[in-house]
């Protein structure tokens, strides 16, 4: 391709885009049914995993392995949710009001089901952002109770805490993590020592964005309740990416987004809470009984994208087909068949555990002497791979996060991309 910048390709994007006639309808595509076939090891089938892929439509030009930001739908998930736009745009108050959103209750009880909760205790919104402000700001903390953190947690949640301690005068506590860290014990015991009789909250991110690296959510939870703490969990990346239980857990809230590993429309999360917990939080915004304990007073919105919060049913159904298990095999598979070719170079480095235990898909490295932006542009300019820049605590390097539609054969561009940029 030729020589253009990362900034210069989404810059003309952009311009390009407004003079495209907006197309009302896709192609009338059906995508059958995936044929999951029972193996003991169908992370390695490529023949499955190419009928995968088809179920996506990919941009030919940009190989995109920044899947941990946000990732695409399936063609099926498209069309149920254009359908419903559609739909809705007939008679907005009527079929949007009363048709679409009516589904709700079935999408409630599908995504309890994949999260392993009531469906009384899951509340669907538009992110995890929105559901951990929710928490932060619906909490009754008072002046001097403490709160723990960690300095890998998400930097919109830490400025949200800090904003609580601005406003309420709550301390907050950080625990400092060297990642990558292959020791669960070692990490809990970061957070107990943390912990003083004045702490109420303990906030835990499940996968941190940052590096990939899987924390033990229900060792830490397991302790902090014991010292009578209440549990907060990110679990951002953890949702059809690895598989976990908020029963199993224990914990009382955590908040994911749907449009990142599950791949529902963008701008839909939910916010699970522990039903003796739901009278205690302040839904934002208001509800006709902000004490209740309906889960329901924390959908109340307002107008937003019923059709995308709907589609997630179908995303849902999708990832079930295959099964989160052998989703999180094949996300390991596909990190360590790139990491392997690369990690023999004197000049990577990898902030990221290698092991399945400790990360999932992402993988977080850098080069030395290279700045984080530069190593991004050269992977982009030399064959459209787009990828995540990490500058964080001290981290200077990019993420790679594939998904269950990447190839091999994408792969060995990445791998022939970083052996050019080392060796030049």
């Amino acid at each position: 391709m030729s020589k253009l910048t990362r900034k210069e390709f989404l810059k003309r994007t952009l311009v390009a885009s407004a003079g495209v006639p907006f197309v009302s309808r896709l192609p009338e595509m059906e995508r059958a049914s995936l044929n999951v076939p029972e193996l003991p090891h169908l992370y390695a089938d490529e023949v499955f995993w190419v009928e995968v892929r088809q179920q996506f439509r990919l941009d030919p030009k940009v190989l995109n392995l920044n899947n941990g930001a946000v990732g695409p739908q399936p063609f099926s998930v498209q069309q149920a949710h254009i359908k419903m736009y559609e739909q809705s745009n007939t008679a907005p108050s009527h079929f949007m009001w009363k048709d679409v959103d009516g589904k709700r209750e079935a999408v409630r009880h599908k995504l309890a089901n994949l999260i392993d909760c009531q469906a009384e205790e899951v509340a669907i919104n538009r992110n995890t952002t929105e559901g951990l402000n929710t928490l932060v700001f619906g909490l009754d903390l008072q002046k001097g109770d403490e709160v723990v953190v960690s300095d890998y947690d998400y930097p919109f949640l830490l400025n949200a805490w800090k904003q609580r301690a601005l406003r309420d005068g709550i301390v907050i506590k950080k625990v400092n993590l060297s990642l990558p860290m292959e020791d669960n014990h070692q990490i809990v015991e970061l957070y107990r020592l943390a912990i003083t009789p004045k702490t109420k909250v303990v906030h835990v991110t499940h996968l941190i964005n940052w590096t990939g690296q899987i924390m033990p959510v229900t060792e830490i939870s397991r302790m902090a309740k014991k010292a009578g703490c209440l549990v907060v969990v990110d679990a951002a990346h953890s949702l059809a990416h690895i598989p976990f239980s908020f029963k199993e857990i224990g914990c009382d809230y955590l908040a994911t987004s749907l449009h990142k590993w599950l791949g529902a429309p963008f701008g839909t999360g939910a916010l699970v809470i522990k039903k003796e917990q739901i009278p205690t939080i302040w839904p934002a915004p208001s509800a006709w009984q902000p004490q209740s304990d309906n889960i329901r007073k924390f959908e109340v919105l307002g107008t937003r994208s019923f059709p995308a919060e709907m589609s997630a049913m179908q995303a849902v159904s999708f990832h079930q087909e295959i099964g989160t298990e052998r989703v999180n095999e094949r996300l390991n598979y596909l990190k360590m068949y790139w990491v392997n070719r690369v990690k023999g170079s004197e000049k990577v480095r990898f902030h990221t555990s290698l092991k399945p235990t400790y990360s999932g898909a992402m993988a977080t490295f850098s080069i030395d002497g290279i700045e984080a932006e530069k190593i991004a542009d050269f992977l982009f300019d030399t064959d459209g791979i787009h990828v995540g820049i990490i500058k964080w605590n001290g981290l200077n390097g990019v993420r790679i996060s594939p998904h269950i539609y990447t190839s091999l054969e994408e792969l060995d561009r990445l791998v022939n991309a970083i052996q050019k940029l080392t060796e030049g």
